[in-house]
């Protein structure tokens, strides 16, 4: 990454045999609408000849992948990379994709630990009966030997936090090479990590960046072995079928206080749950299901959220996204399509803070819903906003809870607990203080990852 003048940077794609810089140049603009960088978007020819040198490059052995991920993780976090050191790339990350610049600090560590970390992390998806290598002294009496279910790996990367980088990573140190196709919005993090890599000793053929336009985007799905794509309902009704593509769609994460608990209480964890990672996650809460009135819990939430500051990225107290007017303006209109008859408790004047220097916050929303069951208890905004509904135990009562990222329920009920565990649509299940953001290394997401990426074979060797 170097400047291509005083104003602006230029961001090569990063392919097989080096930094490329393209002719079709996309302008990063922060969210004032300024200009940033000049990102090289590669024809398909250039990624699809990118790939088949992924193909055919071998991985480092493992011990070599775990070095280099730790340190490359130490470096991506805390070095100079490429002459950016972290708080310049910290500040320019916030600028254009609106995160609270502490937040990306923290989420940028988070990527670096889980970097230095994956090589024993992405193991707890191994089955205890298989062995990593045929060189395993149990494959002579016959085992399950964990294997790659391919050689290269495309990754759409999403702009809603830097945090989704580490998805890849897992791919990585299981030997696979890599090709990632950063947001347009937000191509910062993704340099700066294969970069960091390249900078440690990954060989280029080994993990690349790969800017592209859609339709290129797409034609990189197909031609990789598995690939990890992000998005909405499109992205998850596109790939929620087939076995080759892992589809990170809508998290619907949510609370469930059962009647013997105090919500006031548990109020700091409620709104962590709704706002940290400034509710743009796909674990953030976006329904709490009440066992009783659900009316003052509500109010509380609410009142906690319209405390929060409306501050530019930079700003360290800042705690909200920020977005470029006419785009936060287009939020607030979606929200008052889909928010239909529920009540708004927080919002009901419009969500849109303006900076006065083009850009604008999204504001909390906080809305009541008469049943649990209703549609807007499924709506998934990109920032804080929470849909607050009655809960009973009668009939179905699993059903709202179901087809959930994170679940904390608040709750000593052993058989509840056991149900909700149970749940297969279910995929996180906190129970007590713990918010619907809460995770750590060597936790399963959406299930592991490595569940995806590998398989076990029978080996024998005589």
């Amino acid at each position: 990454m170097r400047s291509a003048s005083p104003a602006l940077t230029d961001l090569h794609a990063l392919g097989a045999a080096g930094p490329y810089r393209s002719r079709n140049l996309d302008v990063v603009m922060d969210v004032t609408a300024r200009p940033v960088a000049e990102l090289s978007l590669v024809p398909w020819l250039f990624a699809q000849r990118t790939l088949q040198a992924l193909r055919t490059a071998v991985p480092p052995d493992p011990a070599r992948r775990a070095k280099l991920l730790d340190r490359a993780g130490w470096l991506f976090a805390s070095g100079s990379v490429d002459g950016v050191s972290p708080d310049t790339h910290h500040r320019t990350v916030a600028s254009v994709s609106g995160l609270p610049v502490s937040l990306v600090r923290e989420v940028t560590r988070q990527v670096g630990d889980y970097a230095a970390t994956a090589h024993d992390s992405v193991r707890q998806a191994r089955p205890v009966g298989a062995a990593d290598s045929w060189r395993d002294h149990r494959v002579r009496q016959g085992s399950g030997v964990w294997t790659r279910r391919g050689e290269v790996l495309v990754c759409h990367a999403p702009a809603n936090s830097p945090v989704v980088h580490t998805a890849w990573l897992d791919a990585l140190a299981l030997g696979y090479r890599v090709a990632i196709r950063p947001s347009r919005r937000e191509p910062f993090t993704a340099h700066r990590l294969v970069t960091a890599l390249r900078q440690v000793g990954y060989d280029n053929d080994q993990v690349a960046l790969l800017p592209t336009d859609h339709p290129t985007a797409n034609r990189l799905v197909g031609e990789a072995d598995l690939a990890l794509v992000f998005g909405g309902e499109e992205v998850a009704r596109t790939y929620g079928s087939g076995t080759l593509v892992m589809p990170f769609g809508p998290g619907r994460s949510k609370i469930l206080l059962t009647a013997g608990a105090d919500p006031a209480r548990h109020l700091d964890v409620l709104a962590e749950s709704v706002a940290g990672h400034a509710g743009t996650g796909c674990v953030n809460a976006t329904a709490v299901f009440v066992e009783g009135d659900p009316a003052p819990v509500a109010a509380a939430i609410a009142e906690r959220l319209a405390a929060l500051p409306s501050l530019p990225p930079g700003d360290e107290a800042a705690r909200l996204p920020v977005r470029r007017s006419a785009a936060a303006h287009a939020v607030d209109q979606q929200l008052r399509a889909r928010a239909g008859t529920a009540r708004p408790v927080l919002g009901a004047d419009g969500i849109v803070e303006e900076l006065g220097d083009g850009s604008a916050v999204l504001r909390p929303a906080v809305f009541l819903l008469d049943r649990a069951d209703a549609p807007q208890a499924r709506v998934e905004m990109g920032f804080p906003c929470v849909w607050v509904a009655p809960w009973r135990r009668s009939g179905d009562w699993l059903a709202p809870l179901r087809h959930t990222l994170s679940l904390t329920a608040f709750t000593d009920d052993a058989e509840l607990i056991g149900a909700l565990v149970a749940e297969p649509t279910i995929d996180k299940v906190h129970i007590g203080d713990r918010p619907t953001t809460w995770t750590r290394p060597g936790l399963p997401h959406q299930g592991y990852l490595g569940e995806f990426l590998m398989r076990t074979k029978a080996v024998v060797v005589d």
